[in-house]
């Protein structure tokens, strides 16, 4: 059985990477209430349905896409049920065809590894490569199910502090598109 914790309101007593202290730390800062709990380590969509009923939200789906030459990259937030299309993700964002981004490039990049990936590495995005664009679902929508850098720690933030509060701490500025 997955296991997942009680819910807690608190940071962490301990960090397991750079990001994820990062993460509390600003949500700290930004005094961004949330709630959270520790896991088994969750990689799928499907790892994550047992942590979406202790939280009662929905886990957002976040993909690392970058076009051929390894130039313009996109960290996209979508809804966990919506299939994913590059054809139509380069279309609808008038960009040449991307791909999921090699995993060491993810890793150097993100702060993060295999299904960690998360907004919150825009806090180590510091120059600014990465454009942020999340699905018009995802933000309307009142909670944010998201990794909090780890695949062990997830949590429940209220969206409006995503994709106003926390964008603007970190100076990116997010797409909202339709797919």
């Amino acid at each position: 059985m997955f296991f997942v914790s009680d819910i807690y309101t608190t940071i962490p007593s301990g960090f397991k990477t750079e990001l994820q202290e990062k993460t509390y730390r600003v949500l700290q800062k930004l005094c961004i209430p949330f709630e959270r709990v520790d896991t088994d380590e969750a990689i799928t969509m499907d790892d994550c349905i047992q942590i979406n009923k202790t939280l009662d939200m929905k886990m957002v789906k976040t993909l690392f896409l970058c076009n051929k030459k390894r130039t313009d990259f996109f960290l996209f937030v979508t809804t966990a049920d919506k299939p994913f299309s590059a054809k139509e993700f380069s279309k609808v964002l008038g960009v040449s065809s991307v791909s999921f981004t090699p995993v060491d490039l993810m890793e150097q990049m993100l702060g993060t590894k295999i299904g960690a990936t998360t907004v919150f590495s825009a806090l180590v995005d510091k120059e600014h490569r990465i454009q942020i664009v999340f699905d018009k679902d995802v933000v309307a929508e009142e909670w944010y199910g998201c990794s909090d850098g780890t695949t062990t720690g997830f949590m429940k933030i209220k969206t409006s502090h995503i994709f106003h509060d926390f964008m603007m701490f970190t100076k990116h500025t997010p797409k909202t598109i339709n797919m």
